[in-house]
């Protein structure tokens, strides 16, 4: 096929813009095009005759965009100037802008850049813009004070563009050693000797060696620190390269801190940073000296991280007391979670204080979590759940998937263009009211888009919405219901077991994959898929098999069988299908006989103990959805399905909106 310059193809669309938009109901029989022309636009192959023929899509601006991105360097000013005039305020122009920018810094043409400016989070333009005033004369006290603050975010490596305007800054005599020291104590914090080192590089002789040695201790504990002057920098550095090294030795971190503590005077803020991390280091695989190490740590020292694991170290031990303790000195306001105000309850209950237990379990009961369904368990009373399901209008609905910009969301994600479905949902939300927010989620579920509901619900630009929780069945969708509960039968698994999976895995993504190649709804890796598929006589023809939903759910839920077969309890069954067999097995033989809400808890991996927890809880939803009562918990997680089953109600005091 002749391949026809990016001008021609956007030259053609030009003549057609002001063409009517394409009616929804035509966009199913277009998506193949659409398809098409986007892979021909990056592959450089698009053709007049396609690009005219579709130019009335709602998609075309990303199919230019396919064409422009392929190689910004040739795109023309007016061809960018007319592209991004031609889609302003939508999401494919925001996309176009940071490329032709960084384009336009390249070939230095300052004027144009500034013409095409808008405020970017990207620190290499920010550079570039600066980069841009600069070179058009524009230098004033407000830019020496944005490039001093870009110098202060250098606690990591910056673009290689911020060197002109820091280099300006050097010039003008406003780098000073003062802000240098500022980039060499953020770096430091992060552990950016590289960093550190870039950043001294104008400093006095004498101060240049002393940030260098410091950068050098960080990375090789030296005993040329012991000699280093006896300031607040000294003792911070000298516990920056003592923490870092016991990550990977605690023990010598340990040996060694009282000699720099003592030469550098320490005071208890440097020592407790040093004493966390070894600390936590040992705790973390349980090692012999971690009660002692965290009782080393000054309470100034704890963080929620660390009073989590003084928690956990007591109870891989069965000290309820020290564990009890432990509970106690968390804040309030950590100590008042559900998992942690569970566990005050277990453990006031083995230290003999039933009162206290009782009383406990019923302010968790609550809580529509894992540990509030096994507190419910404990009072052997129903579950709390409060759902919310709006009635709005049907008027609503019509209106937010009529939206252009969630138009184009929903054809994107068809296409599977993710990323720029993303943009385009981030754009119409950024836009939408709570309710309008809430119908985009159920209008994205209509399009089998799902995990809408775990990224839009629940807070707005970081302010909680604590009703959007209790929008179960957006927040739990049941997708693929049939092919669910055929499997399950058919290896005698919960089906809410195997959605609650799924939901954990994959939010019902057929095409989820992971950076680990797990693959599909219930993330199989190909290996466990041929493996499980020959085993079982199920159909399967390689590794794309698993993007199938009924091949993937056929398999994920054989496996679940075999993982529940080989170590006996659902509970250990699901740390495994997270986290492999070799851990699990460490698990099993580290803390054989622990009650399962304690043996979860203590699970050393922090992705692997979270998971456990919430497939578990996710399982209980799943089963409201699925029957309206509930098999519970307690006996869920041991595998006693016949067990009698549970309803759930909604308190007065957390009924939802209407």
């Amino acid at each position: 096929m002749i391949r026809i310059p990016p001008a021609i193809v956007l030259a053609a669309f030009a003549s057609l813009c002001s063409a009517p938009v394409a009616h929804a109901q035509s966009l199913d029989a277009q998506r193949p095009a659409i398809r098409d022309a986007l892979a021909a636009a990056e592959a450089g192959r698009l053709d007049t005759s396609t690009a005219s023929s579709l130019a009335r899509h709602p998609l075309y601006g990303w199919v230019e965009l396919a064409v422009l991105r392929r190689d910004p360097d040739a795109v023309s000013t007016s061809q960018a100037h007319a592209f991004l005039q031609r889609y302003d305020g939508q999401a494919v122009a925001n996309q176009f802008r940071p490329l032709w920018l960084a384009a336009l810094a390249r070939r230095q043409d300052w004027p144009t850049f500034l013409g095409a400016w808008k405020p970017s989070d990207s620190i290499a333009l920010q550079c570039a813009h600066l980069q841009a005033r600069q070179a058009t004369g524009r230098i004033d006290a407000a830019w020496t004070e944005q490039a001093q603050d870009l110098w202060r975010k250098g606690a990591k490596s910056l673009p290689g563009g911020c060197d002109t305007v820091f280099n300006v800054l050097t010039a003008q005599g406003t780098l000073s050693s003062a802000l240098r020291w500022e980039r060499i104590d953020a770096a430091a914090g992060e552990r950016q000797t590289a960093v550190m080192r870039s950043a001294a590089r104008g400093l006095p002789g004498d101060e240049l060696a002393l940030a260098n040695d410091y950068a050098a201790f960080i990375d090789a504990i030296h005993p040329r620190a012991l000699n280093w002057p006896k300031t607040d920098r000294s003792r911070r550095m000298a516990a920056q390269g003592l923490a870092k090294l016991a990550q990977n030795d605690p023990d010598t971190a340990e040996r060694l801190l009282p000699q720099y503590a003592d030469a550098l005077g320490m005071g208890e803020s440097e020592r407790g940073h040093v004493l966390y991390q070894i600390a936590l280091w040992t705790v973390a695989s349980y090692g012999p000296d971690s009660a002692r190490r965290l009782g080393n740590v000054p309470e100034s020292a704890y963080d929620e991280r660390l009073h989590e694991w003084r928690v956990r170290e007591a109870l891989s031990r069965g000290d309820w007391p020290a564990a009890l303790a432990a509970l106690k000195k968390m804040p309030p306001a950590q100590r008042n979670d559900s998992r942690w105000r569970y566990f005050e309850a277990r453990m006031s209950e083995k230290t003999g204080d039933r009162a206290a237990a009782q009383r406990l379990f019923r302010e968790t009961a609550g809580s529509p979590t894992f540990h509030g369904f096994l507190a419910a368990d404990r009072l052997e009373q129903s579950y709390a759940l409060c759902a919310w399901i709006p009635n709005d209008p049907a008027t609503a609905k019509q209106a937010i998937a009529r939206d252009p910009a969630i138009v184009r969301a929903m054809e994107l994600w068809q296409l599977e263009r993710p990323g720029w479905a993303t943009a385009e949902w981030n754009e119409a939300l950024s836009r939408f009211d709570d309710t309008q927010r809430r119908i985009a989620v159920e209008v994205a579920q209509d399009n089998g888009w799902f995990d809408r509901a775990v990224f839009s619900l629940g807070s707005v630009r970081g302010e909680s919405r604590p009703d959007e929780q209790r929008l179960y069945q957006l927040r739990f969708p049941l997708h693929h219901g049939d092919t669910i509960k055929r499997e399950a039968a058919k290896h005698s698994i919960d089906p809410a077991w195997v959605a609650a999976e799924i939901r954990a895995e994959s939010i019902f993504n057929p095409k989820a994959r992971s950076g680990a190649n797990a693959m599909g709804l219930m993330q199989v890796l190909p290996t466990t898929g041929a493996g499980v598929a020959r085993r079982l006589g199920i159909p399967y023809a390689g590794a794309a098999s698993l993007y199938d939903p009924d091949t993937n759910i056929a398999i994920g839920t054989a496996y679940l069988r075999e993982m529940e077969d080989k170590y006996g309890v659902p509970y250990v069954a699901i740390a495994a299908y997270n986290a492999g067999p070799a851990p699990t097995a460490r698990w099993q033989s580290q803390r054989p006989g622990f009650d399962p809400d304690i043996w979860i808890e203590t699970i050393s991996y922090k992705e692997t103990r979270e998971y456990v927890a919430r497939v578990l809880a996710f399982s209980v939803i799943y089963d409201w959805r699925l029957n309206g009562n509930a098999l519970p918990v307690s006996d869920r997680l041991m595998g006693r399905v016949q067990a009698r089953r549970k309803a759930f109600t909604c308190p007065t005091a957390q009924m939802p909106k209407s």
